[in-house]
């Protein structure tokens, strides 16, 4: 019985990528260097995946940024800006279109389908030129198969690929993407063709678009496609993949009809209804790379379970066409539970990591094929039992307080309108407040007295100091800058989820459980296994004593409970809203301490919330009930004048602006500059927003500076669909990726901007 891996974290058990990009950029390493690093992973992880017994093994699923940004190099699809002249796109062009140079803007950065990972979007239109400029796909193959390793290379599909683009600046919003099918093909053939000459037998296309909710055209485009690439597809054995969601009934057949396509990938856990698609039809003769093995989750498979599931799946498939696989790729998992030394046994026992999930693959293919590890299933067995009875996961008092939220929707009882008059009273802000999202730049001293503290190196004291004394200085720096709203910075916090987890009971907490979020971005996420409570407070004291610093309002800082959990490696042996709600109560605690302490501004985070939406609209109204619900709850109980902020950055909002809304916070800050002002446009279209907004004008994933007059230009486009009386000015994110060289000029310009247009706006009355 064979198996097979979608596709494996790239950034290394201990972030060797990470360091080696960051030292690329930084200009103290050469691209060399950096392309050694890149092959020593790669052929660890092929080498890896062959030593398991894995017999699919997937090459071109690494990535130096992303794998779309891959995709848009193999077809030459570099917007104009870049000053690209054709030939092999290098390094500065690839990294220009994902992080923007000094001179030209990136491209629109999202988030990968509900994942916490992001891609770069194409930006294409009808005068695009495709040509094969990034020969990566064939170069990985080769390179693996000179290591003795034969891969399935892997594309991302063609069609996914124009319905994951947008329409470039300048071109018609109703441009249908889907008309440079023709365009791109040959491009793909081209590959193909390089490919089976390199000696490839498999390639592996990911189309994971096929979860959405599709047209007929649109399921039409993936028939055409296909169609047009069976010539030269023949003699390749061809897996369509997909992943994250249930295939509906008519993607179903679209996928099992389509020409000289081979195997089919498909995500059985979380699309366990497409189950039953397979058992009422599949296509004799092929392939069913069945993903029992969650690829987004770090929890230990329930061995017992899958194999019984496999096993029913074999009598309707065929003995030698089930193929074992993981339900997604494992780039959304952390990389090697071995690196984890300071979890206690028994949590440890419960979870599998990347690498623990390639083994967990390959034990369920032999036992389907009668060489059960009876000592590796007796031990999941067992792990899978104390999971279940450990009393260290169930909280009564916690369990019966959830359950009581279901009958309030837990709204403030003043309208929006009349709370931001009671604030302003209170705070007396200038027309166009600015502020910041939250973080500043954690420098490489703040990083070594954070590790220093947890090492117990240094005392609490002197800890205490020296945050202390970052404060100071970020607080110092914004009344320098003449910033109104101001943060504390957040020194103490390396990341905005795992800071909140570690004092929350009910959470678990890695050493080396990095995953990518993009770029070198990595994050840890907690690991929620248990019921959820706030033991004492958790961020009052640093609040209030940035607020003792300043008489402008100070921002107390807190991250949401959908953020939270979405940000989470969530428990799954209950509902996820449940948790949520657990999360929620623990942040009303907090909420309602940091306003007793004096703090009258208070920014709740939920910078995740587009991102935890359902694929299937039929599954939109649950999620954004509960979601919505679960903000209300933390800050149902504050006065009036008491000020909720929130923020959002990275997905698309247009879709969920009415649960935005319907959150009734006093001032949202919201992504928009890198997605071309794309929120915008549900403002012009007719939308009334009553509450503060502060849409970000400039982007701080790039360390690109701009200018005073290009972000009074934004402030403009933003006052011709928006009250002024509500218009905040602030950056699309929090500043802790950027250095204080890039951050001083941008706040200093951003603020200027505000002034001059206040200027303007006053001599106008």
């Amino acid at each position: 019985m064979a198996s097979h891996i979608v596709g494996y974290p790239r950034m290394g058990p201990k972030r060797e990528l990470k360091f080696a990009l960051e030292s690329f950029w930084d200009n103290k390493s050469s691209a060399e260097d950096l392309q050694k690093v890149a092959a020593d992973l790669r052929s660890s992880i092929w080498q890896q995946m062959a030593a398991a017994g894995i017999k699919y093994i997937p090459s071109n699923t690494f990535s130096y940024y992303d794998q779309v940004l891959d995709a848009t190099s193999m077809l030459g699809a570099v917007p104009p800006r870049y000053g690209w002249n054709g030939g092999e796109i290098g390094f500065d062009t690839y990294f220009s279109m994902a992080r923007g140079n000094a001179s030209v803007p990136a491209m629109e950065m999202t988030k990968w389908f509900d994942t916490n990972y992001h891609f770069i979007v194409p930006e294409l239109g009808p005068d695009v030129n495709f040509s094969y400029a990034s020969h990566k796909a064939v170069d990985e193959y080769k390179e693996a198969k000179a290591l003795g390793v034969d891969t399935i290379p892997v594309l991302i599909g063609p069609v996914s690929y124009l319905l994951l683009s947008k329409p470039a600046k300048g071109v018609e919003k109703t441009f249908s993407l889907l008309s440079l099918l023709p365009k791109i093909l040959p491009i793909y053939k081209e590959v193909i063709a390089e490919l089976k000459a390199a000696g490839a037998l498999w390639i592996q296309f990911d189309e994971p678009t096929l979860v959405l909710d599709l047209d007929s055209l649109q399921l039409q485009a993936f028939t055409a496609a296909y169609a047009e690439l069976e010539t030269t597809l023949s003699g390749l054995n061809v897996l369509i993949e997909t992943y994250f969601a249930d295939l509906t009934a008519e993607a179903y057949k679209t996928l099992t009809e389509l020409k000289g396509v081979t195997a089919y990938g498909l995500d059985l856990v979380r699309g366990t209804q497409t189950i039953d698609l397979i058992k009422s039809n599949f296509p004799k003769g092929k392939y069913l790379f069945a993903g029992v093995v969650d690829g987004r989750n770090i929890w230990a498979n329930d061995l017992a379970s899958s194999l019984s599931s496999l096993q029913a799946l074999e009598a309707v498939v065929g003995k030698d066409k089930l193929v074992v696989s993981t339900s997604c790729s494992l780039l959304h998992t952390a990389v090697d539970l071995v690196n984890e030394t300071k979890l206690d046994d028994e949590i440890k026992s419960w979870l599998a990591f990347a690498a623990q999930k390639v083994v967990e693959v390959n034990a369920l293919a032999k036992a389907l094929a009668g060489q059960k590890d009876e000592a590796f299933f007796t031990a999941n067995a067992s792990a899978q039992a104390s999971r279940k009875s450990s009393p260290r996961v169930t909280n009564e008092a916690v369990q019966k307080a959830a359950a009581a939220l279901k009958d309030s929707d837990h709204r403030r009882a003043t309208n929006v309108t009349a709370r931001l008059d009671a604030q302003q009273k209170k705070l007396n802000l200038p027309v166009l407040p600015t502020t910041t999202i939250g973080s500043f730049p954690q420098t490489l001293e703040l990083r070594r007295v954070r590790r220093e503290y947890k090492a117990n190196k240094i005392s609490e004291d002197d800890y205490v100091k020296a945050i202390k004394e970052e404060i100071k200085k970020v607080v110092d720096l914004q009344e320098e800058l003449d910033i109104d709203v101001l943060v504390h910075g957040e020194p103490e916090r390396n990341d905005m989820v795992e800071y909140f987890g570690e004092q929350l009971s009910g959470f678990a907490f890695t050493v080396n459980g990095w995953v990518q979020s993009y770029g070198s971005r990595c994050v840890k996420p907690p690991i929620i296994y248990g019921d959820v409570s706030r033991p004492k407070p958790m961020t009052v004291f640093w609040s209030s004593t940035a607020q003792s610093m300043t008489k402008r309002p100070m921002k107390g800082m807190l991250t949401g409970p959908v953020t939270i959990l979405n940000w989470s490696f969530v428990r799954n042996d209950q509902p996820r809203f449940e948790t949520c709600y657990q999360i929620a109560l623990a942040i009303k605690d907090e909420v309602e301490d940091l306003e007793k302490a004096g703090i009258n501004v208070i920014q709740i985070d939920e910078a995740a919330l587009r991102e935890g939406l359902p694929l299937r609209k039929s599954e939109h109204a649950f999620y954004q009930k509960w979601a919505v619900h679960s903000f209300r709850i933390t800050n149902c109980g504050v006065q009036d004048t008491t000020q909720i902020h929130t923020h959002m950055c990275y997905s698309n909002f247009n879709d969920i602006i009415h649960s935005i809304i319907d959150m009734d916070a006093d001032v949202i800050t919201i992504e928009n500059s890198r997605s071309d002002e794309k929120l915008l446009s549900v403002f012009r279209e007719g939308v009334k927003y009553g509450a503060g907004i502060g849409p970000g004008v400039y982007d701080i994933h790039s360390p690109r500076i701009p200018s005073t007059e290009e972000i009074a230009d934004r402030i403009n486009k933003m006052l011709a669909v928006l009250e002024t009386n509500i218009l905040w000015v602030n950056p699309d994110c929090g500043l802790k990726t950027r250095k204080y060289a890039e951050v001083k000029p941008a706040l200093s310009n951003m603020v200027a901007a505000a002034k001059l247009l206040r200027t303007q706006l006053a001599s106008a009355k």
